[in-house]
């Protein structure tokens, strides 16, 4: 063979070499890379037309498709958005934007502190309606084009002229913002009636509870920042809600009887006429959904209540019948599961419309008779979501997706057809068009795996059982890069374990975060295990946790130890754990309650006493302080640091007004008083977590503590 073949048939070997090898995750790629430039890209939006046609962008334009057959109508591009943007001189966009399809030929969007009507026959934008730059809170109005908003503490109108709603000088009384510190899903603070004839709002006394403070460092000379936060057993804030009339520039209040409760869900009926409010008093274990006469403030009526010696959690306001306004849906885990019942406003509970061991977990709409629902749910899997029809009447179940994955629909104005906005364990991203019959109509688009060039770890989801013996819990575990069988490896366990989070789904790659699978190109086994009290897995799984926080779900974390040392790949004395704001709670309950078992943790804004934390979470996972002081006793991390063996780090932001930083100075003291050893990072101008650039120094920081010390 001559030199020169062989010389080339080396260079072939050494191409195909480097054509073959597959990169290896950064820190960057994982922190930021995972959400940014390696997030599969998909359309930003894909919304429906009419019942016949969806919108879409599609290069640097809004494109029309025909559901029959495919035809393509652009609406408009950005090289025309922004030739009529500069004829009323407005910044041109960037990119195409969301939008709103207020008619056939008008678009809605919002840019550059404006919203926006653009005709898309004539070309020209024919509103704007413009809030000042300090304006936060926004709430458009489409049927009037008003927008209400806040600057401070005070609420306000914008339409043809600004209108100001309230006019309190007291910037502890606020108007018009989400109240409860968002809990029972108050994350806003106006409520527009259906014509937009009314606004209803939230007034929010704050003066009753005690100013905590937060500390900026970062000036000529540190400056105080106070903020407001009810501990848990301490007086809270006390909300009413107003109705402000635009026509006659008049407010009313609602007459709710008590100062110490939950005002939460507001729903307007359809007519106007009433406002219905979801009340739930201070024990949150007794709700009532109350009807007030919108012109007057007055209590009209209760139309029902609910009960529970743990809690009850309304998260989810009325939907009203389109074809009979006298009736109303509502979704509730009265019966143990999420589900969706029909009500009248006179007669009370109609019929139960799903039923079953699993959740419904949205609600889509209905086609025009209203004699089908369509939603999602847990039906078939709790790691998965799927879209559902169902009968009203029949009670018959349809599903209309198929794929294995956690699927999103947006109903057709016919009911005919769903856009499904999906992914799954190996599907970075699809959206496709099903039909009402559970059939795939067509795909859309499908998404490119950004991740495909990477070298990872080989990633399973799999069941185990919990300490009671019969429950399933769900255990996602990343295997390290070039896994051997035959040698040990060392475990990282990342946990939550708290209400409102699931952390394993069966989203691309399992709903993990990149840092995991950079964890395991370092030699490290990453294991999680959704625990009882973790979300949308019943009331029982979830309320198991109440009065005693940390220790159901401790028991359960170590069965998923126990078998993590079954297995004869894994290095039962190279144990870690780490967690944030209830995953640092939980580190620190299995560093400090199994200290023989980990031996590296790190806590991230932990909770460390659950009497300093907010009344709203706090009182419903543990009543008040003084009706469960053994509780308390039993889940305060004070008491347990004498156990401390392992290596603990405790990392918290500064300006942290979730978990306030009091929890990890009192750890810190503690632990120099009984001579225990732990580190201490912090991050100065962050809250409760870290985000942008700086994340990627926090995980280097917590990864280089397990490297160097597991």
């Amino acid at each position: 063979m001559s030199m020169r073949r062989i010389t080339l048939l080396l260079l072939a070997v050494l191409w195909a070499t480097i054509a073959g090898a597959q990169q290896t995750l950064s820190l960057k790629d994982a922190i930021i890379g995972r959400y940014t430039y390696l997030n599969p890209e998909m359309p930003s939006q894909v919304i429906w037309k009419d019942a016949r046609s969806y919108i879409m962008p599609e290069k640097s334009g809004l494109v029309a498709f025909n559901l029959k057959n495919d035809e393509k109508q652009e609406l408009t591009n950005i090289k025309i958005l922004n030739t009529a943007l500069l004829k009323v001189q407005i910044p041109p966009l960037e990119n195409i934007p969301e939008i709103a399809l207020t008619a056939p030929n008008r678009i809605q969007f919002t840019h550059s502190g404006r919203i926006l009507t653009f005709n898309t026959d004539s070309r020209e934008v024919e509103q704007q309606l413009v809030v000042p730059e300090n304006a936060e809170n926004t709430d458009y109005c489409r049927a009037t084009n008003q927008i209400a908003y806040t600057v401070g503490n005070n609420l306000f109108i914008a339409g043809k002229e600004i209108t100001q709603v309230t006019n309190d000088p007291n910037p502890e009384v606020v108007y018009g913002q989400s109240v409860h510190r968002h809990e029972f899903s108050t994350d806003k603070g106006t409520f527009w009636s259906p014509e937009g004839n009314f606004l209803a709002f939230y007034r929010n006394d704050q003066t009753h509870v005690k100013d905590y403070p937060l500390v900026d460092y970062m000036t000529r000379e540190a400056a105080l920042k106070n903020i407001k936060y009810p501990m848990a057993g301490m007086e809270s804030e006390r909300v009413s809600i107003g109705i402000f009339s635009p026509a006659t520039g008049k407010t009313i209040y609602l007459e709710t009887v008590a100062d110490d409760h939950y005002l939460t869900n507001i729903s307007w009926a359809p007519d106007e006429a009433s406002i219905f409010v979801f009340e739930l008093n201070r024990d949150q274990d007794h709700l009532l959904l109350n009807q007030y006469n919108a012109q007057t403030g007055k209590f009209i009526k209760t139309l029902f209540d609910e009960k529970s010696k743990t809690y009850v959690e309304p998260t989810h306001p009325l939907l009203f019948s389109k074809t009979d306004p006298d009736k109303f849906y509502y979704l509730s885990r009265k019966d143990g599961w999420y589900h969706v019942y029909l009500y009248s406003t006179s007669g009370g509970q109609i019929r139960q419309i799903t039923r079953g061991n699993w959740e419904v977990t949205e609600i889509l709409g209905f086609d025009p008779d209203e004699k089908n629902l369509f939603f999602e749910a847990t039906k078939d899997s709790p790691v998965e979501r799927h879209i559902y029809k169902i009968g009203i009447n029949s009670g018959k179940i349809t599903r209309l997706t198929t794929e294995p994955g956690v699927h999103h629909g947006l109903l057709s104005p016919d009911g005919e057809h769903a856009i499904d906005r999906w992914s799954g364990t190996n599907v970075p991203g699809r959206i496709d068009l099903v039909s009402s019959k559970g059939e795939l109509d067509r795909t859309i688009f499908t998404a490119n795996d950004t991740m495909k060039d990477f070298d990872l770890g080989e990633n399973t989801v799999f069941t185990i059982k919990a300490a009671d013996g019969k429950t399933d819990l769900y255990c996602r575990m990343i295997k390290p890069n070039n896994f051997d069988p035959l040698k040990k490896y060392p475990v990282i366990v990342y946990v939550y374990g708290g209400p409102h989070v699931q952390l394993i789904n069966k989203t691309w790659h399992n709903d993990i975060r990149g840092w995991e699978y950079y964890m395991a190109s370092k030699g490290f086994i990453a294991f999680t295990v959704d625990s009882r009290g973790s979300d949308n897995r019943g009331k029982a799984f979830e309320e198991v946790t109440h009065g005693r926080l940390g220790i159901v779900e401790t028991e359960d974390q170590m069965k998923g130890i126990e078998y993590l040392k079954s297995l004869p790949y894994v290095d039962s004395d190279r144990i870690g754990v780490h967690g944030w704001s209830f995953g640092g709670f939980m580190t620190l309950n299995l560093m400090l309650r199994h200290p023989e078992v980990f031996k590296v943790g790190v806590a991230g804004g932990p909770v460390v006493d659950w009497g300093m934390y907010e009344i709203m979470y706090g009182e419903r996972y543990m009543d008040r302080p003084e009706e469960n002081p053994e509780g308390y006793k039993n889940s305060n991390m004070l008491n347990y640091i004498q156990n401390l063996n392992g290596k603990l780090m405790l990392i918290h932001g500064v300006q942290d007004d979730t978990v306030v930083m009091q929890h990890s100075m009192k750890f810190l003291q503690k632990c120099i008083e009984l001579g225990k050893q732990v580190d201490f990072f912090v991050y100065p101008t962050h809250p409760h977590n870290v985000r942008g650039i700086d994340r990627v120094h926090l995980m280097e920081k917590i990864s280089n503590y397990f490297i160097d010390n597991l």
